[in-house]
């Protein structure tokens, strides 16, 4: 029988996962989410999405943007309207 630490941390490790590479990210939308929001701001900015968080009647996005030559890439947080 697995310990109770082992099952904590394979809980963890299948509930929380980052940005992938290959672009094989999911992403699991609900009604009332950021979806739109994110699309757009992906769209516009041409960054890979950190996070987007619902705060009141607007959604908190952060993407990564990649910088021009030989910048380094920089984060780009934007509140949109939902």
């Amino acid at each position: 029988m697995a310990s109770p630490a082992i099952l904590a941390t394979l809980v963890a490790g299948l509930t929380v996962s980052a940005p992938g590479v290959g672009g094989n990210d999911q992403l699991v939308l609900s009604d009332g989410d950021c979806a739109a929001a994110v699309a757009q701001v992906v769209a516009e900015t041409g960054g890979q999405l950190l996070s987007a968080q619902p705060s009141g009647d607007s959604c908190v996005i952060t993407v990564l943007v990649q910088g021009n030559g030989s910048e380094r890439p920089r984060k780009v947080r934007v509140k949109v309207p939902m």
